[in-house]
């Protein structure tokens, strides 16, 4: 597992993280793998900014020292830093676009699980649908909170939830006899594999002003696994 580097330059490096690799070591068991120590066997020590869950693909930025490490934790803090996902969703929204401002709390018994609550923290994720296919949607998301789960517990609420995600959605993986018409099994196959079975959310791109006030855009190419998944639904469901 390499995860690909998709923008170095002196005080930072970001990695596009494959689904199901840890950002950084877990709390129980510090020898699973993970990006962090990947990283730091090829770059040396480096100072975690944010941290995204194992289950989503994508973009992770690293500082290279501390200054860089303190300057870039306080763009996280203050929000001065756009943060934007790529998801697939079951269903077609209503609304091509839209705001979801609605507070996010731990669920009163299911330990590890969200709810969207009215005495939850402020939470705020915007939408926008960039293709609609039958059945599942490709929605371009922007977080102006880091909730745990933030949009997969909003998505859920409007009614829309996640592809292949277990705790807010069916969790079901996508097979192509449910999206190609006719579909049959090759000759050397036995039973059909899914074509995605891991949540099909991916953290896409980030944009900031580095401490000397130049723009840095950063985006991570959509996963693989993702990208043929939206293909086979371009491709079936006209």
């Amino acid at each position: 597992m390499k995860p690909e580097v998709v923008f170095e330059n002196e005080q930072l490096v970001a990695f596009n993280k494959p689904s199901g690799l840890l950002s950084i070591p877990d709390r129980f068991d510090t020898q699973k793998a993970n990006l962090l120590k990947l990283a730091e066997s090829r770059y040396g020590k480096l100072f975690v900014v944010h941290r995204i869950d194992r289950d989503t693909s994508g973009l992770i930025v690293f500082a290279k020292d501390e200054e860089t490490h303190r300057y870039m934790s306080s763009l996280f803090l203050s929000r001065n830093i756009d943060k934007y996902y790529l998801a697939l969703v079951q269903g077609n929204p209503a609304q091509p676009d839209g705001s979801i401002r609605k507070g996010i709390m731990p669920h009163p018994t299911l330990k590890g699980k969200m709810v969207v609550n009215a005495r939850g923290k402020e939470a705020r994720t915007d939408y926008e649908v960039l293709q609609n296919f039958a059945g599942y949607s490709l929605v371009k998301l922007q977080i102006f909170t880091g909730r745990t789960h933030q949009i997969r517990v909003h998505m859920h609420d409007l009614g829309y939830p996640v592809v292949c995600d277990p705790l807010y959605g069916k969790g079901s993986p996508v097979y192509l006899s449910e999206i190609k018409k006719k579909f049959k099994l090759s000759i050397n196959e036995l039973e059909e594999q899914p074509i995605l079975q891991r949540l099909a959310l991916h953290a896409f791109e980030v944009h900031f002003k580095d401490a000397g006030g130049h723009d840095i855009h950063i985006q991570a190419p959509l996963s693989k696994d993702m990208q043929a998944t939206v293909r086979q639904l371009e491709k079936w469901s006209k």
